[in-house]
């Protein structure tokens, strides 16, 4: 079976995001520039959809993935 590449497109950016609003107090610029920055990313990247997944693929270690639009 061939492994996954567990480097996940604008994972980084989404983890940022995701990090951010779950912070007290709320600082709602800073998740603004993190929705930013992931925006830039799905836009330079061309991701069409991210998907989580299921707990089953999580306890193997499988990472989050985005797909991309065709080119």
């Amino acid at each position: 079976m061939e492994k996954q590449n567990q480097q996940t497109v604008c994972g980084q950016e989404a983890l940022l995001l995701l990090n951010c609003v779950t912070e007290s107090p709320f600082d709602q610029e800073k998740c603004l520039r993190f929705l930013q920055s992931l925006r830039e990313c799905v836009l330079s990247k061309k991701v069409n959809k991210f998907v989580i997944p299921s707990q089953e693929h999580a306890n193997e270690g499988a990472a989050g993935s985005a797909t991309k639009r065709p080119s």
